[in-house]
């Protein structure tokens, strides 16, 4: 049987506890799932460059063991980097109905330019169904405690520049 490889992108902007919830069961499912980190980020009030995503998820990553999982940069058409890296699937958190809307947009967008992949969407743990990363950089910015919601790496960070940002 071939090796399967899926690619689950997106801007991690900071990377929620929701989206690692979501890398560690996608990780089960294939044999290699690519997290494609997007270089720039449209959102408005972005927290984190390119270079910083890529390092945090990185880190929770090896820190969560999870070696079949690689992180890299997101700096093309989604399809075009699914075809460079072979991936027959992309991975597609959806939360609420109106995630739904906007992703069902996107993958018959990405159908008609890639029929060869595929587009599954997952649903995050209860647990962290609420949690967005807009949020996360709302309660930030008024130097909120984030800690219930992103990674520790991610956390760490934040801690980092709210102490910066006092001095």
């Amino acid at each position: 049987m071939a090796e399967t490889t899926a690619v689950y992108p997106g801007t991690f902007d900071p990377m929620t506890l929701g989206h690692f919830d979501l890398i560690k069961r996608s990780a089960k499912l294939y044999d290699t799932l690519i997290v494609a980190v997007a270089s720039s980020s449209k959102k408005q009030g972005a927290m984190f460059d390119a270079a910083e995503r890529l390092e945090m998820i990185c880190e929770d990553v090896a820190k969560a063991k999870l070696a079949n999982v690689k992180v890299k940069l997101l700096d093309c058409l989604l399809v075009d980097f699914c075809r460079r890296e072979k991936a027959s699937t992309v991975i597609r958190g959806v939360r609420v109905y109106s995630d739904f809307e906007y992703e069902f947009q996107m993958a018959l967008t990405n159908r008609r330019l890639a029929p060869e992949i595929e587009t599954l969407f997952m649903m995050p743990s209860e647990n962290y169904a609420y949690v967005t990363a807009s949020t996360v950089r709302e309660i930030a910015s008024y130097g909120g405690d984030t800690a219930p919601f992103v990674t520790a790496a991610v956390q760490k960070r934040l801690k980092f520049r709210n102490r910066k940002n006092k001095e």
